[in-house]
Formats: C-alpha cells, sequence, structure tokens
C-alpha cells in the first residue's frame, strides 16, 4: 500500500515539476445504470482547468472499468449516471485499494442513481461515513469561491444541494455531490440550453475540485 501511495506521489510531482500532461477518466460500472451520461462534460471541464488555472490535462477522456488495474493510471476519477450501480466483491476491493492508494473519486448524481451509490460506497468504506461537507470546507474556496457551498444547476426535487465526502485519516477520498447536477452544467451548452451564469458556475466548481484533489 505504502508503495502505491508513493508511486502516486512522484507521478504527481513528475507532472508539476516538467509540464508533463495527466490524464483523468470516467468510471464505467455496471448494474444497467449509464456510465456513459455527460460525455461532452468532463472533456469541457479538463479544457476550463488548462485555460483558467494553467494545469496540464490531457484532453483525451477514456472509460475505466472500476475493477481494471488500469484505475490506477488516473489519479482523478469522475462518475455518473441516472440508475443502478452494482459494484462486484473485486471491483469494491480495487477500488478502495485505489482510493486508499492516493486516488480520487468524484461521482455527481445526475438524478436516479443517489440510493444505488449510497449503498455500493458503504461496502467499499463500511468503517466510514459519507457527511456532508460545510461552506467552509476548502474545496468551496480554491480559485473560485462559493461561500454558500454548492452551487444549484438544474432543478429536481426542490432540494438544496449538497456536497458529501468520505475522510480517510484525514484525507478526503471520494466527493459525492448530489442535487446540483455538475456535470450536466460541464456540458456543451446545446445539451441542456443552460444559461450562460450557471454553466460558468457549474464549471469553476468543477475547477475547484480538480484544483483541490491535486493541491491536497
Amino acid at each position: 500500500m505504502k508503495k502505491l501511495i508513493l508511486f502516486f506521489i512522484l507521478t504527481l510531482i513528475q507532472h508539476c515539476a516538467f509540464g508533463q500532461s495527466y490524464q483523468l477518466a470516467v468510471l464505467k460500472y455496471n448494474g444497467g445504470g449509464d456510465y456513459y451520461a455527460n460525455p461532452t462534460a468532463l472533456p469541457n471541464l479538463i479544457k476550463f482547468c488548462n485555460s483558467e488555472l494553467g494545469m496540464h490535462i490531457a484532453k483525451e477522456v477514456p472509460y475505466v472499468a472500476v475493477g481494471s488495474p488500469d484505475l490506477f493510471d488516473y489519479p482523478f476519477i469522475h462518475m455518473t449516471g441516472h440508475g443502478n450501480v452494482v459494484f462486484s466483491k473485486a471491483e469494491l476491493l480495487n477500488l478502495r485499494t485505489y482510493l486508499l492508494a492516493g486516488g480520487f473519486l468524484h461521482i455527481d448524481d445526475n438524478y436516479g442513481m443517489d440510493g444505488f451509490v449510497r449503498a455500493e460506497l458503504k461496502k467499499v468504506f463500511p468503517e466510514a461515513t459519507l457527511t456532508e461537507l460545510p461552506s467552509t470546507h476548502p474545496i468551496f474556496n480554491q480559485r473560485f469561491h462559493f461561500p454558500n457551498g454548492l452551487p444549484k444547476i438544474h432543478e429536481h426535487d426542490a432540494k438544496p444541494p449538497q456536497a458529501f465526502g468520505i475522510v480517510i485519516e484525514g484525507r478526503l477520498v471520494c466527493l459525492y455531490t448530489y442535487q446540483t447536477d455538475l456535470s450536466d452544467g460541464w456540458e456543451d451548452p446545446q445539451v441542456h440550453n443552460d444559461p450562460p451564469e450557471k454553466r460558468r458556475q457549474a464549471l469553476q466548481m468543477g475547477s475547484n475540485i480538480i484544483q483541490y484533489v491535486f493541491s491536497n
């Protein structure tokens, strides 16, 4: 485990030192949920981060299966969808090992996956609690400031947007954004016809997440 953590740290140091590009990925999972939803979301967020934050993230965004050893090639994994999520025992172990080794998982409920993903996360970390992050958390105060916490991009159930996290040994390893539809806001403008200010809020919050992950 310590070797895996050291590998993650050394890889990120090398990228930062030499301006090399690293890659993010979208999580492919079983259960029938549409893991492939919002195909333009992460590419647009990457473009925004590279432009606004001077980052060097590769434009290509692959899908990586939750049980694949390739998971460890990516320091940041994004997950979304509208429906069911099922992890096998082997997949649970692989995801747990990845997160404990220094990887990060961002889950954005695209409306309809809440109950399913909460149940699977509890299997990944039975010893941890998915806890709401306060508006004072550093993730809301990176390059862009969100004093009221997570922005609301789409309306579904008239519920407030919430950000939940799993913290292991003082490190946020998983962020779950709920009732916000951040990744919808990252998509191409014509997909949802969101107002420009909403789209920019979504991209700014998304870049805060990326910046926080790579600076902690």
